[in-house]
């Protein structure tokens, strides 16, 4: 388990990172949320406000996937801790090795990957 859990925690540093490049955590709520350019006063252009709403829309669309990957990390870790871990959510049968290695935070087994 410990690779696995070296693993996750590495992508949740890097998931971690790229957040933080996009935008912050909301204290309120502890979401995530994107942070916009600072615009200058001195500057009406059109086209400057309209780049920086498509720079806010963009990193907006962004975290969204990562904030859920990130979310899917942490579970994974805490079911590491409270010995959990690789058990299907499901049927609560083994997820298979093969799975774990390619996606060390899947919450199923491979019969129940849609689910």
């Amino acid at each position: 388990m410990t690779d696995y859990t070296q693993k996750l925690q590495e992508e949740k540093n890097t998931l971690l990172g790229e957040l933080s490049r996009l935008g912050k955590r909301n204290a309120d709520n502890n979401e995530w949320e994107a942070t916009a350019q600072t615009a200058d006063p001195a500057e009406a252009d059109p086209n400057s406000n309209a780049d920086r709403f498509e720079d806010f829309e963009e990193k907006s669309a962004l975290i969204t996937p990562l904030e859920a990957r990130l979310s899917q990390v942490e579970n994974a870790l805490a079911k590491i801790e409270s010995g959990t871990y690789g058990t299907c959510r499901v049927c609560n049968a083994a997820i298979e090795d093969q799975r774990l290695a390619a996606n060390p935070a899947a919450e199923t087994c491979m019969t129940h990957l849609e689910s």
